[in-house]
């Protein structure tokens, strides 16, 4: 396969035959990638970001159902990834189950530019008076939003994920490409949503829904016109397990069912393939590691139904995943503000620009994307290239380290938070003033500092762990290990709600001041900010306490005239080795 061009990781063409490295893959084949996910992102953050005023103002829903609502669909976008990432490891992979859920996507954008646009599917108003929306009209909404939920969990984990296949973890040039691949996707990504909130939003209130909801579903159909007529040139990675969940099951069921065994000290003891059988199935070879020792039982050899090592350190990876992916969970609950505290703090400060004009608060939102924009190039261009000299490690820093100074940036938001919440008290105290609609005499751009440094965070944070979550997978679950990253949003976003609840309802025990009443301007939401720090800051510790443990993949192609290609997903470039020096 070398002598003739072919990558080295097996990847095929859409027909399954053997890809040509000079004429498949890498950035030429992103291309056709990052037009759809632009416009997905404009598309989603243009929903989201002004859904709630939709319900309110277009449908007459009062407020606490139009939140409930909106909090359902975001959290069912973010979910369904889950059931996408399995179909497509499992069933049809990525290309296949990608191109279905699309079609699904933008059908859904149809129907709900339908719903905004047509007055027989919209309330009808009479001398300025507006009815309340019917059940179908409400019901056919609905509907729609629920349909782009559908293609969402299809497009979501796989996307991304696939745009990465295109590069060659075997091959040296292509490895240090592909370092690059998810700093820029996501660039991409946030244009498409800094598009959304500074563009879309103003369309929508001022020129119709219809035209708002209208431009992101014509862009999402050329971007799949685009995304189709790139089909050469894409790599598509070959399913070589039937089932990678059930193998999961497998290999847990394994060991609790070989429990009463002992495990031998020489780990070369546990049941293992030969090298040939790897190298036939053109399957890589994740090596033993010293981690979750517990499921190695399941490779006992004097057990019922033995597993292969290979399949107990796939497992394993999961695992280590898994407790990866509870770090994140605080992370998330404090972006999760973004949309909530946050805003509510901005309403009660003065936001008049100039002769009149006044700044929406939840614009600000859009200095997380802007700080992003700017930080990413300067990351991938200036931070990296200083960091691997030093460092040596093709990225710059690890994928751990990357996530750690990530987090660090969320306890500073935190703090940030707590002191320009405390300036705003001080403020109010010497004003003597606290009604609930009393304007702060205090610049809404004193929030500019937690916004910015939510953005900066980011380019660690998000990126980090959509490229942790894809390169620490097994082989054959690469979209369903993107979609760690996916549900960790959603459950933080579900998390960050309960505990807003509980520690009002703390808060107000025996007749007391709720840290998060109606009235911030008598609340104490620095208590809160200040207890979001405490979480957070523990959060970190444990983090790094795990990271120092974790094992990362370390993963071994078999090739013909016994050579072995040996990649070191993390620290290490690609080596050539036999296979006997491979371990």
């Amino acid at each position: 396969m070398e002598e003739k061009g072919y990558t080295l990781d097996g990847s095929v063409d859409l027909r399954g035959r053997p890809v040509l490295a000079s004429q498949t893959g890498r950035w030429r084949a992103c291309a056709f990638l990052v037009g759809y996910e632009a416009f997905e992102r404009m598309a989603f953050n243009g929903i989201a970001s002004n859904l709630v005023v939709y319900l309110t103002t277009q449908l007459h829903e009062d407020t606490v159902s139009s939140v409930r609502s909106v909090n359902n669909w975001s959290g069912s976008v973010w979910i369904t990834p889950i059931l996408g990432a399995y179909i497509a490891d499992t069933y049809f992979g990525r290309f296949w189950t990608f191109t279905i859920s699309a079609l699904i996507y933008v059908s859904g954008m149809v129907l709900l530019t339908m719903a905004v646009s047509l007055k027989s599917l919209r309330p009808t108003c009479t001398h300025g008076v507006c009815s309340k929306a019917t059940p179908s009209q409400i019901a056919f909404f609905f509907a729609s939003l629920y349909v782009i939920s559908i293609g969402a969990g299809g497009t979501k984990p796989n996307i991304s994920t696939f745009g990465a296949d295109q590069f060659d973890d075997f091959d040296p040039d292509e490895k240090k490409l592909k370092l690059s691949f998810f700093n820029w996707w996501m660039f991409s990504t946030f244009m498409g949503a800094l598009i959304a909130t500074l563009g879309l939003v103003y369309i929508q209130e001022n020129l119709g829904w219809g035209v708002g909801y209208g431009i992101p579903t014509g862009g999402l159909m050329v971007s799949l016109l685009i995304f189709y007529f790139g089909t050469p040139n894409y790599r598509h990675k070959v399913r070589r397990t039937e089932s990678p969940a059930k193998e999961i099951f497998k290999v847990c069921s394994t060991a609790f069912a070989n429990r009463g065994f002992e495990l031998p000290d020489d780990p070369a003891a546990l049941y293992e393939l030969e090298p040939q059988h790897y190298m036939i199935a053109g399957k890589r070879r994740v090596h033993h590691t010293s981690a979750f020792r517990f499921l190695d039982k399941a490779a006992l050899k004097e057990g019922t139904k033995a597993c292969t090592v290979n399949q107990v350190e796939e497992t394993k990876l999961v695992f280590g995943m898994s407790i990866i992916w509870l770090a994140t969970l605080i992370p998330n609950i404090i972006t999760a503000q973004v949309g909530t505290l946050f805003v509510k703090q901005g309403t009660t400060l003065r936001r008049v620009l100039g002769h009149g004009f006044q700044i929406p608060a939840a614009s600000l939102g859009s200095f997380i994307i802007i700080s992003m924009l700017l930080s990413i190039p300067i990351y991938d261009r200036y931070f990296v290239p200083f960091m691997q000299r030093r460092t040596g490690n093709p990225r710059g820093i690890t994928l751990l380290q990357r996530l750690g100074i990530g987090f660090g940036f969320q306890v500073l938001v935190t703090i940030v938070a707590s002191l320009v919440e405390l300036k705003r008290m001080h403020v109010i105290k010497s004003h003597g003033m606290n009604g609930p609609k009393d304007i702060v005499p205090m610049s809404i751009f004193w929030l500019l500092p937690q916004y910015i440094l939510l953005g900066v965070g980011d380019v660690f944070n998000a990126v980090g762990l959509l490229e942790f979550f894809y390169d620490q997978s097994p082989e054959d679950m690469q979209s369903l290990g993107t979609t760690f990253f996916t549900s960790g949003i959603g459950v933080g976003n579900f998390l960050n709600s309960l505990l807003v609840t509980v520690v009002d309802k703390l808060t107000r025990r025996g007749g007391g001041k709720s840290w998060i009443g109606n009235n911030l301007n008598d609340s104490h939401l620095d208590y809160y900010y200040g207890f979001l720090t405490a979480i957070s800051v523990i959060n970190l510790v444990v983090f790094f306490w795990v990271s120092i443990m974790y094992n990362y993949k370390k993963e071994t192609l078999e090739m013909t005239e016994g050579k072995a290609l040996c990649v070191q997903m993390e620290g290490k470039d690609v080596v050539d080795a036999p296979p006997s020096s491979l371990g």
